[in-house]
Formats: structure tokens, C-alpha cells, sequence
């Protein structure tokens, strides 16, 4: 008996270092997994900076416009200071918003000078207080009066996401990406052959159809790496 209950003991204490061994890589396999989940982000992520300055609204907004034309557009929007300015002058035939720094995320666009008078008048009834829809009837009733028009084909570009960061090298937002609206005032299905919902990403479609603000909607191929 006195020969067993030693035995018993060191079985016990056998058993705990056992244990004690598995509890410790456990912890480490996990502070590993946690530390490179966290860890890539930043090394991927590592040029990235707020936009935080006019500058910067003037970089990323451009990144809206085509490639080529980028040089000369006219950048509208709201500054640092949130008033709304023109930015940068420009003479060709695109207008660039910027994206509102008082906002979440990240939206600018790029459109044809044509729409101007169009973008313009939203955004002053916007800012009388109305509401989408009261916007979007409002304007379908000062077309049809003829007192402002949108030219058939007029292209709207939006880049857009969920951050406000980004690549001062590129002027890159992270995770932004381009859709496209070619406006069609009174298309509809039938008259175009588009189906009225996306079929699927990258999928060109018809939004409002047979009103004033019809238009093809050209959205972002999903992001097929996440």
C-alpha cells in the first residue's frame, strides 16, 4: 500500500505536465493564428493614409474620371473646412465630386459636363431637405417642362467603398471599385433588350426604366480573391 500510493502521485503529476504541455501549444497555435490574421492587414495596408487634406479629395476624386482625361477635369465638392467649392478648375468635358469627408466611406464621381444641370439641381433639392423620392419626382416633372435635359448616352463613373484610406502613390482607395450609368431618359426593357435586375456581376442592366432618370447600369465584377 505505501509502495501505491507514490505510484498514484506520480501518475497524477505525470499527467497534469501532460496536460499542461497540450494547454500551452493550444495558447501558441492561437496567439500565432491571431497575430498573422492581424499582422497582414497592416504589412499589406502599410502606405496607406487617411485622406486628409484637399489635396488628397483632389487625388482620389480623380480616380473616378478616365485615365486620360484625368489632367484636365474640374473637381467640385466638399473641402476639409465642409464647404462646398470648386476644388480645381478644369476645361475639358468632365466634372468631378469628390467624396464628402464628413461621410463613412468613400463615393466620388466623375460625369459629363452635360449633367451638370441635372447633378446640380439634385443636389439643391437635397440640401432644401426633400427626400429621394421627392428629388427624383420633382426632376422627372422639370424634364418633362423642359427645363433641364440629359443627354442620351451621358455617362456617370462612381468609385466608391467602404474605407476612407489611401495610396498617396497611386491615389488608389482601398477596396474602391468603378460602376458605370449611361443614361437613357425614357428606355425601357423592350426598347433596349436589357433585362430590368442584374443577371449577374459586370451584367449590364436597366434601372427606372421609362422614367427621365432610365439608365444602364454597369456594376463592379466581384471580388472573387476574398
Amino acid at each position: 500500500m505505501k509502495h501505491l500510493i507514490p505510484a498514484i502521485i506520480f501518475t497524477g503529476l505525470l499527467m497534469s505536465c501532460n496536460s499542461t504541455d497540450k494547454t500551452k501549444g493550444t495558447v501558441q497555435d492561437s496567439d500565432t493564428t491571431e497575430t498573422t490574421t492581424e499582422t497582414t492587414p497592416t504589412e499589406t495596408n502599410k502606405n496607406l493614409k487617411a485622406i486628409d487634406s484637399d489635396d488628397a479629395l483632389i487625388a482620389t476624386a480623380l480616380m473616378a474620371a478616365p485615365e486620360a482625361s484625368r489632367a484636365n477635369c474640374k473637381v467640385i465638392g466638399y473641402n476639409m473646412a465642409g464647404e462646398f467649392v470648386t476644388l480645381r478648375e478644369g476645361d475639358n468635358e468632365f466634372i468631378v465630386l469628390a467624396d464628402d469627408p464628413n461621410k463613412e466611406g468613400f463615393s466620388a464621381a466623375c460625369y459629363h459636363k452635360d449633367l451638370d444641370p441635372f447633378m446640380a439641381r439634385g443636389r439643391a433639392l437635397k440640401a432644401e431637405g426633400k427626400k429621394h423620392q421627392e428629388i427624383f419626382d420633382i426632376r422627372e416633372e422639370e424634364m418633362k417642362a423642359g427645363k433641364f435635359n440629359i443627354p442620351t448616352g451621358a455617362t456617370l463613373h462612381i468609385y466608391s467603398g467602404p474605407k476612407a484610406e489611401y495610396d498617396p502613390t497611386t491615389a488608389k482607395v482601398d477596396e474602391a471599385k468603378l460602376r458605370y450609368v449611361v443614361y437613357l431618359p425614357w428606355a425601357t426593357a423592350a426598347s433596349t433588350g436589357l433585362p430590368e435586375a442584374p443577371v449577374a456581376s459586370n451584367h449590364p442592366w436597366i434601372m427606372n426604366p421609362g422614367t427621365h432618370r432610365a439608365h444602364i447600369m454597369i456594376s463592379p465584377l466581384a471580388d472573387h480573391n476574398k
